[in-house]
């Protein structure tokens, strides 16, 4: 019975996006089929809606930031801080660097921040903004901005994917960081070279600072002024203050340069901070437009629907076939490779990152690798291949930020080649673990089992 909950669920998102239908209808139909199920295994409606709630009382603060995020990005646009640093950027940056740097900017403010979603926000549209007038096709763009913010979502110090990761493995989170710059090495430098490849053969068309001001300065005074809500975020970062405060702090100075700099009327500011900025100017809308709380509605819903299916699969058991399963394939192949596939099915299912994470935890938390390793296999499985599949927030979020197509997925360099780099090394270690004794394994994993 639980395979197929499972398959029914399954069936219910792809039909939803062969038929381009919204995914918040799949998600909700998800919903009533592990109802369904929890309450043929016995459990009372009571009883079920309070799992549900314990999912949603998880990602509170997720839902908040997201709602912030949308305000800052909006602000960001009114207030001229996005504007200003494309014109100031755009004189340092060539078109042919644009996708390496694209990448580099983003890896930059996402380890300093340790969010993907607010790197995203930020540097991801100023670096696709730059792209589009550049000429650069966005969904390379796009494929570079997802690469650079996930690469600080993973290893940053500040990151509360990997302060998850390393809680449920009970692993130390700097020690963890040492051994994720040391593995992505390789695939951080492969990633430089195809994006500097790239940016040389596509093409783009070569823009003067003066075509990029004379857009901006129609509708925004420039200056030092305008880069301020940018500075806050940026040492504010630095000092790892609560992201919630750090983004507050930003727009309320966004706030005041919108009103007080710009010389913009006080009473637009609710209008703004709900429906986006919008410009009348055709061609700085097409660059500009974004931003507001309604724009964050539908990946908050997303966000909300898919979580309360966390204690829904806790309570029932509904994951343990599939436990089992992934037990046979790292028998027959390695657990790295049955990490990987595991996080793609939990990334399926789950339509989110931090519940990808806690399902592929529950699932291959039995395999025979000690912790680190442990950690290390999920950073390099759960983490990047939720951004990977179209429908789950990691993916869908930043590409509403960014305003990038659906394929950009397919330019994420590093998403691909950090997992394929642990696969790879995955096999050969798991040879030598055998090799050497796999009893020792067996003790280490009793040691932090999470029953």
């Amino acid at each position: 019975m639980d395979i197929i909950t499972l398959l029914l669920f399954i069936i219910a998102l792809t039909t939803c996006i062969a038929l381009d239908i919204s995914i918040l209808l799949a998600l909700s139909a998800g919903y009533c089929i592990f109802f369904v199920h929890a309450r043929l295994r016995g459990y009372s409606t009571r009883s079920i809606l309070k799992m549900s709630l314990e999912g949603l009382y998880t990602v509170r603060n997720v839902v908040m930031i997201l709602l912030l995020i949308g305000v800052l990005t909006a602000l960001w646009r009114a207030s001229g801080t996005i504007p200003a640093i494309v014109s100031y950027s755009s004189r340092l940056v060539k078109p042919s660097l644009m996708v390496l740097m694209t990448f580099l900017l983003n890896c930059l403010v996402s380890f300093l921040t340790g969010t993907a979603f607010g790197a995203a926000a930020t540097m991801g549209v100023i670096c696709m903004t730059m792209a589009l007038s550049m000429g650069i096709s966005p969904a390379i763009a796009g494929g570079a901005i997802l690469s650079g913010i996930y690469f600080g979502d993973r290893c940053s110090p500040v990151s509360t994917s990997a302060l998850l990761v390393a809680g449920i493995t009970s692993t130390n989170l700097y020690r963890n960081i040492g051994v994720m710059m040391r593995s992505a090495a390789v695939p951080f430098l492969i990633t430089c070279l195809i994006y500097a490849v790239a940016g040389f053969l596509l093409p783009h068309q070569p823009v003067t600072d003066k075509a990029i001001q004379t857009v901006f300065e129609k509708s925004f005074k420039l200056g030092w002024i305008p880069l301020l809500p940018a500075v806050i975020i940026l040492i504010m970062s630095f000092f790892r203050i609560n992201v919630r405060y750090t983004i507050g702090a930003s727009v309320l100075c966004a706030a005041a340069i919108y009103v007080m700099y710009q010389a913009r009327e006080f009473s637009s500011l609710p209008g703004l901070v709900v429906y986006g900025y919008r410009a009348t100017d055709t061609q700085l809308a097409a660059l500009m437009d974004g931003g507001g709380i309604l724009s964050m509605v539908r990946v908050v819903a997303i966000v909300s629907i898919s979580s309360s299916y966390a204690g829904i699969f806790e309570k029932t058991g509904l994951l343990n076939s599939l436990k089992r399963q992934v037990n046979d394939l790292a028998d027959r192949t390695s657990p790295f490779g049955a990490m990987l596939l595991g996080s793609v099915v939990c990334g399926v299912i789950a339509c989110n990152q931090t519940l990808t994470i806690m399902l592929t935890h529950q699932i291959c938390r039995g395999l025979n690798i000690d912790r680190e390793q442990f950690a290390l296999n999920l950073e390099d499985t759960a983490v990047l291949t939720a951004p990977l599949i179209p429908w789950t927030t990691a993916a869908a979020v930043p590409l509403v930020y960014i305003s990038a197509p659906t394929t950009s997925i397919l330019a994420a360099c590093y998403l691909y080649l950090v997992p394929l780099w642990g696969l790879i090394g995955g096999r050969t270690l798991i040879k030598n673990r055998k090799s050497t004794g796999a009893k020792r394994g067996s003790r280490e994993i009793s040691k932090f089992r999470l029953d």
